[in-house]
């Protein structure tokens, strides 16, 4: 039998994350991802997801000074991005710039050295696309703020707000790893032929950049634009269902229940979200889709998914629809790194097998 697209097919063990559809969890090696974003930090997960432990608070700060100290572009890599032409893709544009990273430092076997070059530069680069992008000067990192703020103030050139630097930076964590996905796949297919792990970024960004995998949620940011104030909302969605139309952020291939990162992303918008129209907004939004949705299809069970909350988290702090995907890849290099370097620790190279459909034989005239 030939199981298309792999759906099913267990092909790695991973000790790194554990997606539980059935159950609606998200499991980082061990602890509940919504559990570990409302209560810890991008550093201390991604030290988690490479380490396999929490860290203590040496451990931490050492982390973080690292991925601080290596936050800066090579002087050739800014002036390859300054070569690219404006109407290449974001996607594309960084997809190049860290492959150009690819030097002999990157050599075989992988390395959490490694790991943490990629994963500071990689908000730098997005950065510098964006605001190249959009006419603006590249801001330089600023070492007194964490990864996240640094992302945002490298993106605007302003200090983030704590409530919005939060909201992003639960978002991230959630974000980071998600089992065994198109872009993680790719990413431990070609560490699994010892090539590098900058090659094995490189792939797993180019199938990020497919609409089927990292594609923006820009039906979300339309409908809470379009409903603008509460007293909109009901009307609006009662309209949506009774035209039997698709309500965007709501439902999930995977999770049967309710998606463990939209429900993590809904207790942070609840939290911060009172000074914030569009994170209020979008909490009330959900809670009234939900009523609605489960008397208008009783017994689906949809529930408001990542899509959503990364939406509305966008919307309130201001952030392009372009820069969603990007800012998606931001966070998931540190689940690729992880799994590239669980690759190496018992590589087994992928050699799937395909059924020939094609002539079995062919006349040469």
């Amino acid at each position: 039998m030939v199981q298309r697209g792999l759906k099913n097919v267990v092909a790695a063990e991973t000790a790194i994350s554990l997606v539980d559809g059935e159950n609606g969890q998200l499991i980082y090696r061990g602890y509940q991802a919504k559990e570990l974003a409302l209560n810890f930090s991008f550093e201390e997960i991604t030290y988690l997801l490479w380490h396999g432990n929490l860290p203590n608070e040496k451990e931490h700060q050492e982390l973080s000074e690292l991925l601080k100290k290596n936050r800066s572009l090579p002087p050739y890599v800014v002036r390859l991005l300054q070569t690219l032409p404006n109407d290449m893709e974001m996607m594309s544009q960084i997809r190049t710039a860290v492959s150009a990273l690819g030097t002999k430092e990157f050599s075989w076997k992988p390395t959490i050295e490694q790991a943490i070059k990629l994963t500071a530069v990689i908000p730098t680069i997005t950065a510098m696309i964006y605001r190249k992008g959009s006419c603006k000067e590249m801001v330089q990192p600023n070492m007194d703020l964490n990864h996240v703020e640094n992302y945002l103030y490298m993106l605007t050139g302003e200090l983030p707000t704590a409530a919005h630097a939060k909201a992003l930076e639960v978002y991230m964590i959630l974000t980071m790893e998600h089992g065994m996905n198109a872009s993680t796949f790719t990413s431990r297919v070609v560490s699994s032929t010892e090539s590098d792990i900058v090659s094995a970024v490189s792939g797993a960004i180019g199938a990020m950049k497919g609409p089927l995998h990292g594609g923006a949620p820009t039906g979300v940011i339309d409908m809470l634009n379009e409903i603008k104030e509460k007293e909109n909302a009901e009307a609006w969605i009662r309209k949506k269902l009774e035209r039997n139309e698709y309500l965007m952020g709501f439902g999930h291939r995977v999770y049967k229940t309710r998606d463990p990162r939209a429900e993590a992303l809904s207790a942070i918008t609840k939290r911060i979200g009172k000074n914030d129209q569009w994170l209020d907004l979008a909490s009330y939004v959900e809670e009234l889709a939900v009523q609605l949705l489960n008397e208008y299809k009783p017994g689906r069970n949809l529930y408001t998914n990542v899509e959503f909350y990364a939406a509305a988290v966008m919307r309130a702090i201001d952030m392009s629809p372009s820069l969603f995907t990007p800012t998606f890849t931001v966070s998931r290099m540190v689940g690729w790194t992880a799994h590239v370097i669980e690759q190496s620790l018992d590589n087994t190279i992928f050699r799937p097998s395909a059924k020939y459909v094609g002539r079995q034989k062919a006349e040469i005239n």
